[in-house]
């Protein structure tokens, strides 16, 4: 039972506790007295309980300012703790838009130099058309 959790430890000590307690009347003496002096031996063995488990810390957001609430836009954290949250998301939001805005203008320089080579190519449209070129392009390609 080394590796086993917790949970499944207190379910073993439920069910060795049940088994004993079915069958107490059919036990002799000297068990019971020997499994009597066990349990004050671990009671005497047992660990103090930790009071860490019972302390939790407030949750806050960073930048926020004292107070009671954890609300960002609570009134008591007044304009300069309101503007620490709304400025960092304003430049992400503009960031994002500035990315989008970026790669969309790429993408159309990629279409319209895509579209000159082949208008300026000596090829005529319908050959690009033709599978058997695209196959013949492909294979002289490598």
């Amino acid at each position: 039972m080394n590796n086993s959790s917790p949970s499944s430890e207190l379910e073993f000590a439920y069910k060795v506790r049940r088994a004993l307690d079915e069958r107490i009347t059919e036990l002799p003496e000297s068990t019971t007295q020997r499994l009597a002096q066990a349990r004050k031996m671990a009671i005497a063995r047992k660990k103090p309980e930790s009071l860490a488990f019972a302390v939790a810390p407030a949750r806050r957001l960073a930048g926020a300012m004292s107070g009671g609430s954890s609300n960002p836009f609570d009134h008591s954290l007044g304009w300069l703790g309101r503007m620490g949250i709304a400025i960092p998301l304003l430049v992400l939001v503009l960031g994002a838009f500035g990315i989008y805005n970026m790669e969309q203008e790429r993408r159309i320089n990629d279409l319209a130099d895509l579209d000159t080579a082949v208008l300026t190519d000596e090829l005529p449209i319908s050959a690009y058309l033709d599978h058997g070129f695209d196959s013949y392009l492909n294979k002289h390609g490598e």
